[in-house]
């Protein structure tokens, strides 16, 4: 069930509206308890990562993420994630010191990452597959639980401009700019 709080999608499962930890697994199989707001598993460094930010910073209420089982191997999405929180992006939209393959967020904006990166407390539990001791890990982040962050934050996927040329001698303005919001400017307005 995807409730309110997680506009973006992808494989995962909610729990707990109310919970503050989500538990990204990797590469292994594992059911966290219900006592977790929102779970599932992260294949890509780029995509992947993407759903999961946006998805989690639209729930205020999680302020944990633990990160379990064995990094996938080229894409290293786990290393990436914990990358992202720790250095966000560079001016390339690349993730600051991830040794993923293709590690660029393209369809989020800044706020989003920075957002993400104080809301968020990312636990490195990559290499771990005792399913105990996540579960304890978890049941120290639920203790130790920090308050809402706030309001929820819906990130809005980033478009790329658009430039249309018209032919049309009929058109005042031959060219016109449609901006990632579908608004219509003049060019060089």
């Amino acid at each position: 069930m995807a409730d309110d709080y997680y506009p973006w999608g992808g494989e995962f499962t909610a729990c707990k509206k109310a919970g503050c930890v989500a538990v990204v697994i990797l590469n292994f199989d594992y059911i966290p308890s219900d006592k977790v707001a929102i779970y599932g598993s992260l294949k890509t460094e780029n995509i992947g990562i993407e759903k999961i930010v946006a998805n989690v910073i639209s729930n205020p209420h999680i302020r944990y993420i633990v990160v379990c089982g064995d990094d996938i191997r080229g894409h290293r999405s786990g290393s990436s994630l914990l990358a992202l929180n720790k250095n966000g992006i560079d001016e390339n939209n690349r993730i600051i010191g991830a040794p993923g393959a293709i590690p660029y967020i393209e369809n989020l904006n800044n706020e989003a990452i920075e957002r993400f990166q104080k809301q968020i407390e990312v636990v490195d539990l990559i290499g771990v597959s005792d399913k105990k001791r996540i579960e304890k890990t978890i049941d120290e982040c639920i203790t130790k639980s920090s308050p809402s962050f706030g309001k929820p934050y819906i990130a809005i996927k980033i478009k790329p401009e658009v430039e249309i040329s018209l032919g049309d001698k009929r058109v005042i303005h031959s060219k016109i700019i449609v901006d990632y919001l579908g608004k219509i400017n003049k060019r060089g307005e």
